[in-house]
């Protein structure tokens, strides 16, 4: 058996094999609800035999959507819509997460796709479906108009509406959560100075600017089962070596604190918070993994330009990472763990096909 089709157990949860689905947005939903097109684009990805599935970034309150066409879980009608996804993913033996996340000053932006209306700026306004956005600190994302600070009171609260999010989550029949914590959203914001300008018990050190994410997933881990495994995604720089910012050495201090929290495994990504200059290539954000694992122990994903099977399989080999999750090669290829299989040891013995699809196996030698 190739590594990448070797389960993977975390807490009470054992995932079929290590080739993951990461969360990406498809920007279809409307008032938060999923609807026929993320069934259809989440189960081709179960039939495909990818062994996680983690659902897109999904908001924990209607302002924390990144788009107007982006899910949520802030309601039961937004439960009962993704029960019906989550059972199809496990009837095809897939599990199942989802992302959920608050985007901060990156909410209420123009949805992604080219066939959105544009604005002068990325913010959708509110006389288009659009709203205010809040941030630790009134400082701009890139392109959009500036945000509300958020006060304490309203800080205060963010912990227990991750919460309630991760209990709809449950309800719903997800299997794992994972807190968006990276990519320039609201937890990232204020983990990052460049961001994070507060100069209260909510900025300035790193005890500080890493408060609430701590909070945040303390909250979450109380109120989800204890069989359970709880993910984060962090981004584990901002590629600012000449700023004050995040980075990499501060990723490792606040993982292991993030582990006597509860948290089950590390999503490791970069970026994303500001403009940067970024050595994008194949295994680019692989580094980061591998030292995060070294470093302190946690499980961890590897993600970014990930695109055949002997790449992914060799950072497994090699005990880089411990799963690797596939985005934009996810999209091109919603069979790529079916042919992770033939590829790699010449037969699809490591996975079995959908009985409809049996009939395509790849029988013996390539």
């Amino acid at each position: 058996m190739t590594h990448l089709h070797e389960p993977i157990t975390l807490r009470g949860l054992t995932v079929p094999n290590r080739i993951w689905l990461a969360p990406m947005c498809q920007y279809s939903a409307v008032d938060g609800v999923p609807n026929d097109w993320h069934l259809v684009h989440y189960g081709a990805r179960a039939v495909g035999r990818f062994g996680l599935i983690i659902a897109e970034s999904t908001a924990v309150v209607p302002e924390g959507r990144i788009s107007p066409a982006c899910t949520g879980l802030w309601n039961d009608e937004q439960v009962s819509a993704w029960s019906r996804i989550v059972d199809f993913a496990h009837s095809q033996g897939a599990k199942m997460g989802v992302q959920l996340n608050h985007a901060g000053r990156k909410a209420s932006t123009v949805p992604a796709r080219p066939d959105a209306t544009t604005y002068p700026t990325q913010t959708v306004p509110v006389e288009h479906g659009g709203w205010e956005t809040v941030a630790p600190s009134p400082v701009a994302a890139d392109d959009q108009l500036d945000p509300r600070e958020l006060n304490r009171d309203e800080i205060r609260e963010l912990p227990e509406l991750f919460a309630a999010a991760a209990e709809r989550a449950v309800r719903a029949g997800f299997d794992t959560v994972e807190l968006h914590a990276a990519h320039g959203y609201l937890l990232h914001q204020f983990l990052s100075p460049v961001s994070n300008k507060r100069e209260d018990s909510w900025g300035g050190t790193f005890e500080d600017r890493t408060r609430l994410i701590r909070l945040v997933a303390t909250a979450v881990r109380n109120a989800i089962p204890e069989d359970m495994p709880l993910l984060v995604r962090l981004s584990a720089t901002d590629w600012l070596p000449e700023v004050a910012s995040w980075d990499a050495e501060q990723t490792v201090t606040l993982v292991k604190l993030l582990r006597e929290a509860g948290v089950d495994f590390i999503d490791v990504t970069t970026g994303g918070l500001v403009g940067a200059t970024i050595p994008v290539a194949p295994n680019y954000q692989v580094r980061f993994a591998e030292e995060i694992k070294r470093e302190t122990g946690a499980p961890v994903g590897a993600v970014g330009m990930i695109t055949s099977p002997e790449q992914a399989e060799a950072i497994l080999a090699e005990g880089r990472a411990d799963v690797v999750l596939l985005g934009r090669e996810a999209l091109r290829d919603p069979n790529f763990p079916l042919r992770a299989a033939h590829e790699l040891s010449g037969s699809s013995e490591d996975v079995t096909f959908p009985p409809q699809y049996a009939r395509a196996a790849w029988r013996g030698l390539r």
